[in-house]
């Protein structure tokens, strides 16, 4: 955490890596170290730095379909834009770890049902890490001593393997709600060790990008940054 007179960049030192957005189209940038470190209030499994982006229509809507589910209830996974979409390798180098095996669970919007969800958060993470995490790539940069992770995919989605090599832009698997998630999205982090248990977040920055501001038609082009939170990006 940090006070406003406090600004990121003074805090961000030390090793980084640079890639690509692990999408196309338009996508929704939620937690993001652009504005605050740690990203997601902890540097447990390795996410100091990690970045959230959901998948929006040009209404900036993650899903066209509500219903009384939406207000009091969960939601299956398959209404929002982002589930199923494809997920690409945001570099080019080694695949070194994956897991493919865990369940997308229902969808929560409606505050009734996130409270009890965070309320039990404390034992998913007794649980340990791919409770957490849900199926997941990590993928060793070339020329890299970090490690890239991809978490919260779909089951059965994963079409690479450990020890296969990847390009950067190439299909690895699709967006998907297993693991701690609360709703279909791509969350990426850099990180110094495959064993989320133990790793410490790093500074993942995107080559390049398109950003705009919700509810604004200007656009950004940004180069070798962390996206702004609650904008709307793309590839460049």
């Amino acid at each position: 955490m940090y006070d406003n007179e406090t600004s990121v960049s003074s805090l961000v030192s030390g090793p980084g890596v640079i890639g690509s957005l692990s999408f196309t189209g338009r996508w929704l940038v939620g937690s993001t170290p652009a504005k605050r470190v740690p990203s997601h209030g902890t540097d447990m499994f390795g996410v100091g730095y990690a970045i959230d982006f959901i998948a929006v229509d040009e209404q900036n809507r993650s899903s066209s379909s509500t219903s009384w589910r939406t207000l009091l209830g969960t939601e299956s996974p398959e209404i929002f834009y982002a589930f199923g979409l494809p997920v690409v390798s945001p570099v080019s180098g080694k695949v070194v770890s994956i897991h493919n095996g865990k369940p997308d669970h229902e969808a929560r919007r409606s505050i009734l049902t996130l409270i009890p969800y965070m309320l039990g958060q404390g034992n998913r993470i007794r649980r340990g890490p791919e409770t957490i995490v849900g199926n997941y790539a990590i993928i060793a940069p070339d020329d890299s001593d970090v490690f890239i992770a991809i978490v919260h995919l779909q089951l059965d989605s994963l079409v690479v393997e450990e020890g296969q090599y990847v390009s950067e832009g190439q299909h690895i698997a699709n967006c998907g709600n297993s693991g701690n998630s609360t709703q279909p999205h791509i969350h990426i982090q850099a990180m110094n060790s495959t064993d989320f248990s133990i790793t410490k977040g790093v500074q993942l920055y995107f080559r390049e990008f398109s950003q705009w501001k919700k509810g604004e038609s200007e656009l950004k082009t940004r180069e070798n940054a962390f996206p702004d939170a609650d904008t709307i990006v793309s590839p460049k």
